[in-house]
């Protein structure tokens, strides 16, 4: 008479972790619990991970986590396996670009296409959502993502406007910089940290056309500290200056207030560029700041002090962004988009 059939239980995999981890072989394992090799076999292979030492080697193991979140989504009579369970690989670097670099599953497969490694698996972003839901992952969950999670439920109060505008008015802005078809057009606005404790703050210029990010640190949130980052973009890039930048947009904070400043060149007598004013409370009319600002939150939450942060930290902020794939550019970056501008006026 053969063997009786039987499932491996939740208890059986615990086991088979341990006996893999002090050393034994799959014969031993399948014998000592009282398994066909085949099935132990089978199970490593629901389970398998790399595991990264703390001297950064790296092993393949076993998880028993892992084998049965494998097993119960293949209990759940969804009428196929898992097609990233045989491509483990696949499922590490996925959860490296989101949890590690900080990707959005769209733009982690977006990477991962791109790149060179070929992987034996292909799998959509619908099902890639699907296996994060799952808890399919070792190290990746909704927590990661960065847009899934509660938001915040905000107060309605009227809002009054404390300072008018000296400068000009969005309203007069030209139809050319609503379109985004021509390039050389920026939104700038500061990031602050938190409330009370830091001191510095972060200038961001986000170029609409590309998306293209400019982040700087500044000493503190004062309209002069603006104009001296101003002055040092314009002598870096000299007399481009007026091709690259050739307008900003801004909110009404003190920081801008100062719009003679921010227009007049460093360099010698005229005007550098032309600064625009957003309607009071008006967050929306700099749709594109606002976003990229989001992406620098994944690395600086709200509400963190950053006084300590250097500029190289900042400088690698600026660059992730630049270099993040976007759905709205086929997966393109914006420093390519960047680039191939600054081609066409050179």
């Amino acid at each position: 008479m053969g063997k009786e059939f039987k499932q491996m239980s939740y208890s059986d995999r615990i086991k088979m972790e341990a006996l893999l981890n002090a050393g034994h072989t799959k014969p031993e394992v399948a014998k000592q619990l009282h398994f066909h090799r085949s099935t132990i076999y089978r199970e490593y292979d629901r389970g398998k991970y790399m595991h990264r030492n703390s001297d950064y080697t790296e092993e393949e193991r076993y998880s028993s986590d892992l084998g049965q979140k494998v097993h119960d989504w293949n209990e759940q009579g969804k009428g196929r396996a898992l097609k990233i369970g045989n491509d483990r690989e696949l499922a590490e670097c996925i959860e490296d670009k989101i949890v590690n670099e900080k990707y959005s599953p769209e733009a982690a497969l977006a990477e991962i296409k791109r790149g060179e490694k070929q992987f034996k698996t292909s799998i959509s972003v619908r099902t890639l959502y699907r296996y994060i839901d799952s808890g399919i992952f070792l190290k990746l969950t909704n927590k990661e993502l960065p847009i899934k999670g509660k938001r915040k439920k905000h107060n309605k109060k009227v809002q009054v406007q404390k300072r008018a505008s000296a400068g000009e008015s969005i309203e007069n802005r030209p139809e050319e910089i609503k379109t985004r078809d021509t390039f050389g057009h920026w939104e700038m606005d500061t990031v602050k940290g938190k409330r009370g404790v830091t001191k510095s703050c972060m200038l961001v210029l986000t170029e609409r056309k590309t998306r293209d990010e400019i982040i700087v640190k500044l000493k503190d949130q004062g309209a002069a500290s603006v104009v001296e980052a101003l002055d040092r973009l314009e002598r870096k890039w000299g007399d481009m200056f007026p091709k690259v930048f050739r307008s900003i947009t801004v909110d009404n904070g003190v920081e801008f207030s100062d719009y003679e400043g921010m227009e007049r060149s460093a360099l010698g007598e005229g005007r550098r560029t032309f600064v625009f004013y957003c309607h009071p409370y008006s967050s929306w009319e700099r749709g594109t700041n606002e976003n990229n600002n989001r992406l620098i939150r994944r690395h600086i939450p709200k509400g963190v002090d950053f006084d300590d942060r250097t500029d190289e930290e900042i400088a690698y902020i600026e660059e992730w962004i630049n270099n993040y794939p976007r759905g709205m550019f086929d997966y393109r970056t914006s420093a390519e988009l960047f680039e191939e501008e600054i081609r066409k006026l050179a």
